[in-house]
């Protein structure tokens, strides 16, 4: 079944809900809880019509973009695991009336970073 903007993005089953937002219109700001220690905090947003989508976490300064498209519905997930997400904050979106979008917040385990990798160059 395709998604659709009605329904805000589902969290991984390891994941916890902090706060969720169902379709809308325009600009919104969408406050969640403070959560534990050493989490991530998960921005999800799922998004349908012509023009973009900005969401702010403003207590860490991030924000992203998103374009949206007439007639698909596009979701991004975010994972920000920045020293302070920890804490409860408020994610705000700026839109135009003419995308509906619909958003879920959470949090979870940092995600595993990549190990850089080297290479040894003989002489």
């Amino acid at each position: 079944m395709k998604p659709t903007v009605e329904q805000p993005p589902e969290l991984d089953p390891d994941e916890t809900l902090a706060s969720r937002q169902k379709a809308t219109t325009g600009n919104a700001a969408l406050a969640f809880p403070q959560g534990r220690k050493g989490d991530a905090l998960i921005v999800a947003v799922r998004c349908q019509g012509p023009g973009n989508v900005k969401v702010t976490v403003r207590s860490v300064h991030v924000s992203f973009p998103l374009e949206c498209q007439t007639g698909e519905v596009s979701t991004t997930y975010n994972q920000i695991a920045l020293k302070g997400v920890e804490h409860g904050g408020v994610v705000s979106v700026e839109a135009s009336s003419a995308v509906h979008w619909s958003m879920t917040i959470g949090r979870g385990a940092r995600a595993e970073e990549e190990s850089p990798t080297s290479t040894a160059e003989s002489l």
